[in-house]
């Protein structure tokens, strides 16, 4: 069950690499019960010990692959058993696509992506529901990870930049279907946090004029910043969408 003195459990999908080990730390700092899932539990365990030598905080992983409608289920099921309740869902688990022209892709990728940054967002949200509509006290959050994509493509990235979009169509669904149950949802768009996905932007990314730029990024201690407010809203009060991104990157305007 949550100790005493604890702001809630949080689960954070992706919690093991970049933005989403962040946000854990992030949260364990604030004073959250944290549950990492990943696919792969090396990374996860790697990940918590970092956040606990930084922290002192206790942080619990769970292997899980989010576009599996059992392994999620199973998950939700797990967190359930260990604490009784869930008070924060950050859907945060995803991946990109090689970036090729549309009529290279391969209809594998697409589905991989579809299955990581779209399904997953919507099998854990349908999941978060289940337990929040009944645990008493009721009700919870859910964050998800849109990106800048959410609103603004950047060339050769259909399958990443349609399941932002999505995503953001799934944030409002949440937002407007979890109103009589006390269940707020809100989405942080993200632009070029410090992670592995944004490490070929060292050597330049393809610009919509064909050149390549090499662009500003941002610490993701700064997304976890914002995540951690949004977090700690009363239900009441709810972020609907936040934009944090580098301040000279070229989004106001791309395109």
């Amino acid at each position: 069950m949550v100790s005493l003195g604890s702001k809630g459990i949080a689960l954070i999908t992706g919690g093991g690499t970049g933005v989403g080990k962040a946000i854990a730390q992030g949260l364990c700092v604030a004073g959250w019960t944290v549950v990492i899932a990943g696919r792969r539990l090396e990374v996860l365990q790697d990940a918590a010990a970092d956040i606990r030598s930084e922290t002192s905080a206790e942080v619990h992983t769970s292997v899980a692959d989010v576009g599996d409608p059992e392994a999620v289920r199973s998950l939700f099921d797990e967190v359930e058993r260990r604490f009784g309740r869930l008070d924060l869902l950050v859907n945060n688990a995803g991946l990109s696509s090689p970036a090729v022209p549309l009529d290279e892709l391969k209809v594998e990728d697409w589905n991989r992506v579809v299955s990581a940054n779209l399904t997953g967002a919507f099998l854990c949200s349908q999941q978060a529901f289940r337990l929040m509509k009944v645990q008493s006290p009721r009700g919870g959050r859910i964050i998800n990870n849109g990106s800048i994509s959410a609103t603004t493509p950047r060339p050769n990235s259909a399958p990443y930049t349609a399941t932002k979009h999505a995503i953001t169509g799934l944030t409002k669904s949440c937002a407007l279907d979890g109103r009589d149950f006390d269940i707020a949802c809100g989405q942080i768009d993200i632009g070029n946090a410090a992670t592995d996905m944004t490490e070929r932007m060292r050597a330049g990314i393809l610009q919509p004029n064909g050149e390549l730029m090499v662009e500003p990024t941002i610490d993701p201690r700064l997304v976890a910043d914002a995540v951690v407010y949004m977090a700690g809203l009363p239900l009441d009060a709810n972020v609907l969408t936040m934009t944090v991104m580098a301040t000279k990157m070229p989004f106001v305007g791309r395109g």
